[in-house]
């Protein structure tokens, strides 16, 4: 008998915001948080899901609405949903929830994404130094291709996948996160020097209610104020999985996720169309509104069978994840290389982070000679399906990073080459990315050996 369509157990209507759907959503993590649905494993369930920045962000030819983005909101997740087995017990805490990705895509009738980088004094970014001002570039999706009025040129498949899928957090679990985060953020990172030469600020996302949405759990309830100011944040990746930015959990893809609390209480949202290893400019990758088609299955006692706390508690765990068989396939790449060195010249100690900076930048400069403005190719490099790598981490004093693009997704060919043109590789390509004025005070790093 052939499969059964996918029964939707999350449904959203894009012309209603988040906190009026049918099925309310939620962008904190907190174990309180009511399920609003119930699969049982092994069944096919349909996900819908809205964009990052809850549908604020528009089609047009503005980047007004990524300049005075309300961060607060980001991040509207779908769920949570209640997970039982094939007798209807549900799932434990000590459990591995086993979440397969069967089918997953853009809604019909939306079939385009954003790329953004923030203000550097609203969100920032990786390169938030170099590039203060908000940028925004729409992709246009073409089957499996995206393409860009903004940065012309480019086209490529894109190896869609969610952002985020994790388990509701356990009581415990919440006080870990928010006390080690409120450690960070309260005490800074003196004893480090990459605060220095990654900008991006607020150093953690404390609990806070302004913009707090907890799905069923009306304003008006008693408890609401409580549970808002101690539930987490949903933008760094954490124990239950969260926001991993993962951008190979496509199509045939499982995620073997922690369970902390009774049902397992699954949530996901942040859908990628396609996204480049460290979705660099921070509202990167090509941002959609999109749905997930999953099967769960529950593997009983699995976290202390398969994971190892790697922390003072049994709940210090990380999710497994087993890529799937679907990606884009290029032969030829162009490989930039990265060192920890920074731009002022100043040698930092095995430090991938400056190296794979390093790297970026490299890559940016490389592509500006070829056309491309430099806000076109920072944006490039956070959505099309370029491999970061740590090359290597023991070689004192030099990390060595590499970020490399594939040739193929370019109308031209990029690659170094002796030319009988005077004018050099240079081929002017408009019209730029989409970008606001910077009206902020903090200073922008330049290249010294640069002269733009």
């Amino acid at each position: 008998m052939a499969p059964s369509t996918p029964r939707v157990v999350v449904k959203v209507d894009l012309k209603k915001k988040p906190w009026e759907q049918e099925q309310p959503l939620h962008n904190r993590w907190h174990p309180e948080i009511p399920s609003v649905a119930q699969v049982k494993a092994g069944e096919f369930f349909r996900v819908e899901m809205i964009d990052c920045m809850a549908g604020t962000v528009k089609d047009n030819s503005s980047s007004a609405d990524i300049k005075h983005a309300d961060l607060s909101m980001s991040h509207c997740l779908s769920g949570p949903i209640r997970v039982v087995d094939e007798e209807g017990v549900a799932a434990k805490p000590g459990d591995l929830l086993a979440v397969e990705i069967c089918n997953l895509g853009p809604l019909p009738g939306h079939e385009w994404g954003f790329t953004a980088s923030f203000d550097r004094e609203n969100g920032g970014g990786f390169l938030t130094d170099h590039f203060p001002c908000a940028t925004k570039a729409i992709w246009y999706f073409e089957g499996i291709y995206a393409y860009s009025p903004q940065i012309p040129g480019v086209r490529f498949p894109g190896l869609t996948h969610p952002g985020i899928v994790g388990t509701a957090p356990s009581m415990e679990l919440l006080r870990i996160w928010n006390e080690r985060e409120r450690q960070i953020e309260e005490n800074g990172v003196k004893p480090f020097s990459l605060c220095e030469v990654v900008h991006q600020r607020p150093l953690a996302n404390l609990p806070k209610a302004k913009g707090c949405l907890l799905g069923h759990i009306d304003t008006e309830a008693p408890e609401w104020e409580r549970i808002a100011k101690e539930a987490a944040r949903t933008l760094p990746g954490r124990e239950n999985g969260g926001n991993c930015d993962i951008k190979n959990l496509s199509t045939g893809s499982k995620i073997y996720l922690p369970v902390f609390v009774e049902g397992a209480n699954l949530s996901t949202g942040d859908m990628h169309f396609s996204q480049g290893d460290g979705e660099i400019s921070f509202c990167g990758a090509i941002e959609m509104n999109g749905f997930l088609e999953l099967k769960c299955e529950i593997i009983r006692n699995g976290m202390k069978e398969y994971l190892t706390p790697m922390g003072p508690t049994p709940l210090h765990v990380n999710p497994i994840f087993e890529i799937g068989p679907v990606e884009p396939r290029f032969s030829e790449w162009l490989v930039f290389e990265g060192i920890s060195i920074d731009e002022s010249g100043r040698q930092h100690y095995l430090d991938a982070t400056v190296a794979y900076k390093r790297a970026v930048l490299n890559a940016i400069d490389y592509l500006n000679k070829f056309g491309y403005s430099k806000e076109q190719a920072y944006l490039l490099l956070s959505c099309c399906p370029c491999e970061g790598r740590i090359s290597g981490i023991v070689d004192s004093p030099n990390a060595v990073a590499t970020l490399a693009i594939p040739i193929a997704i370019f109308d031209q060919d990029i690659r170094p080459k002796t030319r009988k043109v005077p004018s050099g590789p240079r081929i002017v390509r408009k019209p730029d990315v989409l970008k606001s004025t910077y009206d902020g005070k903090l200073p922008i790093t330049k290249n010294p050996s640069c002269s733009t």
